[in-house]
């Protein structure tokens, strides 16, 4: 055996872009109750598709799984949105008279949920991924790691970003030492401070965003033409912050004797998404354009059938669009408006999410798999719920 195992990725875009829109035209015909299915079967083809050391990986959860999640998060949100929100909305009123005050304190109760139904999606998915036959796993902690999310980004926000370094690696660091593989515990090393080099670029992108305009704004309005400089600035920087801190967190893991080396690269991520994004605006822009055009074409239809289209009016596009009935156009402006959200969703995760993976998986090499003769299989994590509540507040639960 090698000192290093490299990583395969064998996933194509045809056959995944052919199961996406499969998956998504029966979540649109089923109302969205085949949701869980269509995430099962992509996320089981994306996991097959990363094969470190030629052995693919594996994902065991079911749909039921993650419906019964749902089902359950859906019944305790109801009564929090129903009964809390309620009695914030009366305390506002009747001591703030108006409802500014319940509307923050009830997006502020609602973050320690996020966070933990965050924590939650990972150990669930966790616990149903497999390779070479081994099961990860995570420890239960959601709660403990939710208040420690909310008091890292309450620091964040209070030093204006300068604290982002230390939220990301001490919540990462919490997410791993409580991951195993088999019977081995992950371990995250390194320090919070080795990240504060990849966030130079957001820096210079933030610090000199905000004084193009301050100085524009006041005084000299030419700054304001550096704001989009500076905010493509950012948006790189906030993508080199984001695949850096991601190649020295990984680079940092150890797992018993066994090592992790990840290589990604910023300019390979920006090229991903420079050409995912453009051919999904293109597609969807184009298909928003098609439903504007069938819209007037009903509003027109309208217009003619009523009699008032006004005779000086008569061009022949115009026209051709009256002879159409109503039902016609209006069946298919439906039908666009939900190819419309299924195309945009196809498209992200063949053009973007595929490519960012295969990225991710290539660039990612195991050391000293010499290691892994030594792990034993661990007993199976009986996480009922699945990822309800991620699927519920729709976060942290994305193929």
């Amino acid at each position: 055996m090698s000192d290093a195992l490299g990583t395969e990725f064998v996933g194509r875009k045809g056959p995944y872009f052919w199961l996406s829109l499969k998956t998504g035209l029966l979540t649109i015909l089923t109302l969205g109750f085949y949701r869980f299915w269509m995430k099962t079967r992509l996320r089981r083809y994306m996991w097959s598709a990363i094969r470190p050391g030629g052995h693919p990986m594996e994902y065991l959860g079911t749909p039921l799984e993650k419906l019964l999640g749902f089902l359950v998060a859906v019944v305790f949100l109801a009564f929090y949105i129903g009964i809390v929100n309620l009695i914030l909305m009366f305390a506002s009123f009747s001591l703030f008279a108006g409802n500014g005050a319940a509307y923050a304190l009830s997006f502020i109760g609602i973050l320690p949920i996020i966070f933990f139904a965050q924590y939650r999606a990972r150990r669930y998915i966790l616990a149903r991924t497999r390779w070479r036959g081994i099961r990860f796993g995570l420890e239960p902690g959601a709660w403990g790691y939710a208040w420690r999310a909310a008091l890292h980004w309450l620091a964040t926000i209070a030093t204006l970003g300068l604290l982002l370094p230390r939220q990301v690696f001490y919540l990462e660091k919490y997410r791993a030492d409580r991951t195993f593989f088999g019977d081995k515990r992950l371990h995250q090393g390194g320090d919070w401070k080795i990240l504060y080099p990849a966030m130079t670029h957001m820096m210079i992108g933030a610090i000199f965003g905000a004084g193009s305009l301050a100085v524009g704004s006041t005084s000299h309005e030419a700054f304001l033409f550096l704001l989009p400089v500076f905010g493509l600035w950012f948006g790189y920087g906030f993508v080199h912050f984001r695949v850096q801190t991601l190649r020295l967190l990984t680079s940092h893991k150890t797992l018993g004797g066994i090592a992790l080396k990840a290589e990604p690269r910023t300019a390979s991520v920006m090229k991903i998404y420079g050409v995912g994004y453009t051919l999904v605006y293109t597609v969807v822009g184009g298909l928003l354009f098609a439903l504007f055009i069938l819209l007037f074409a009903s509003i027109m239809t309208m217009i003619g059938s009523a009699g008032a289209l006004d005779e000086t009016f008569d061009v022949e596009l115009i026209q051709s669009m009256t002879d159409t009935p109503v039902w016609i156009t209006t069946v298919l402006t439906i039908m666009l408006y939900f190819t419309v959200f299924l195309m945009w969703n196809v498209l992200s995760q063949v053009f973007i999410g595929l490519p960012l993976t295969a990225h991710y998986a290539q660039t990612l090499s195991v050391l000293n798999p010499q290691a892994l003769t030594a792990i034993r299989q661990r007993p199976r994590d009986e996480f009922a719920e699945a990822e309800g509540f991620a699927e519920a507040l729709d976060v942290g639960a994305a193929i």
